[in-house]
């Protein structure tokens, strides 16, 4: 297998979960709603209930899509908005759901909404990033993870910079993804993605030295195991040159994992997978 295809399956692996882990955050909106004026007719107190039973409906949509439930998410969300059409953050899942299903039309039309609605929303500004990284945009999504950045009161920095990170490798950008991912993990060295992702594009380049930093942090913490990073702490001990080291993370590997995609690579010696 080639390096290109090797690198970009590892990111789009990569990318399938970090969408798990970052893309849905169910937070209230940073600032106010510029468009809630559609509901003037109706007293605050009426807003306030509407808002309030949209909500809850906005909940169990999440809950839903966590549990790979769709089309009961997108009832939940239909119900939830016509309670409250003013709900960005019930557009923003909206979005991300019609994206999941490759309805992408649809998907757009909701963000563009939600934004319309909660412009200096940051949570939004990174969810429509990853729907144009996810679609080969790959101009515009960094404009929208800077966007997400630059939003005053949005704190999730971390997740942007990954995300952003893996969307540079993916459009080839490997020496920027590098730069960015290091200053990522230097300002948040509690994200293990964040180390994962970056040891994988250095030892891509072989620099399996600063490579071995990142991923030997990783795999010594038994709560960020995974097959991925056993497999990948291997490549990187036998790019160093040791063998009983990348051997003892194989066989972790197959003892823990043995039914992952890796361990079957490991039993064929395939180690540019």
């Amino acid at each position: 297998m080639s390096g290109n295809c090797a690198d970009r399956r590892w990111f789009r692996a990569s990318a399938a979960v970090l969408c798990m882990m970052t893309c849905w955050a169910g937070h209230a909106l940073a600032g106010p709603y510029t468009a809630a004026r559609v509901l003037d007719i109706r007293t605050a107190s009426d807003q306030g209930e509407a808002e309030r039973r949209a909500r809850v409906r906005l909940e169990l949509a999440a809950a839903y899509f966590a549990q790979g439930q769709v089309t009961t998410a997108l009832d939940e969300l239909k119900q939830a908005l016509s309670a409250y059409p003013a709900l960005a953050d019930g557009l923003n899942l909206r979005g991300l759901i019609f994206a999941s299903i490759g309805q992408d039309d649809r998907a757009q039309e909701s963000f563009d909404r939600a934004l319309a609605l909660a412009p200096h929303d940051g949570s939004i500004w990174h969810n429509q990033g990853w729907f144009w990284c996810q679609s080969a945009r790959f101009g515009p999504d960094q404009q929208a993870f800077d966007r997400a950045l630059r939003q005053p009161l949005y704190t999730e920095h971390a997740k942007t910079r990954l995300a952003k990170g893996v969307c540079m490798a993916l459009a080839g950008q490997h020496d920027q993804a590098i730069e960015l991912l290091r200053s990522g993990y230097a300002r948040d060295p509690g994200q293990p993605a964040l180390a994962v992702n970056l040891a994988h594009l250095l030892a891509s380049r072989g620099l399996f030295e600063e490579a071995a930093v990142y991923i030997r942090r990783v795999n010594q913490q038994p709560a960020w195991l995974s097959a991925q990073t056993l497999w990948l702490g291997a490549r990187v001990e036998r790019g160093l040159g040791d063998g009983r080291a990348a051997d003892d993370l194989l066989k972790q590997l197959r003892l823990q994992f043995p039914y992952a995609p890796q361990s079957w690579a490991a039993e064929r010696e395939a180690f540019d997978d």
